[in-house]
């Protein structure tokens, strides 16, 4: 029986529930395979042989190759284990999570330490609020399922 999941009519928002994490169990083991400094380095080396090492769906793949991480979170990715492919390049979490949004590092540090993005417009899909995907630089493509 399918679950009532209100949560997910919230604008811009992926839940990492019980149905997100098994969908995501290898990418994120992958990325935890980063913490080793010997599989960061086989992984730069040849970044394609050593995702094919691990039993991810292509679209996977392909999402880290791209460095899309909101893609990466659309196939089951949770941020907190994603964040190792961005240290792997060398960039910081504030380079990463504006990457996201479309904002500049200093754009999303501002944003954050202004308070986040405003609820006004963004409690359900439809609103006219910034986190909209009209709004935001993926567009159409933050409807992706």
């Amino acid at each position: 029986m399918a679950l009532d999941k209100p949560y997910q009519d919230v604008p811009g928002t992926i839940i990492f529930d019980a149905e997100q994490s098994r969908k995501g169990y290898w990418l994120n083991q992958f990325c935890m395979s980063l913490m080793k400094a010997e599989n960061r380095e086989k992984f730069k080396a040849d970044e394609r042989a050593y995702l094919d090492q691990w039993p991810m769906t292509e679209e996977q793949k392909q999402a880290v190759l791209a460095r899309d991480l909101n893609w990466c979170m659309r196939t089951g990715g949770n941020i907190y284990f994603l964040a190792k492919i961005g240290a792997t390049d060398g960039k910081s979490f504030q380079q990463m999570a504006g990457s996201m949004t479309g904002m500049t590092e200093q754009e999303y540090r501002d944003m954050m330490i202004n308070g986040g993005r405003s609820a006004e417009g963004n409690r359900h899909i439809g609103e006219d609020g910034d986190a909209q995907a009209h709004r935001q630089p993926q567009g159409a493509a933050g409807k992706k399922a």
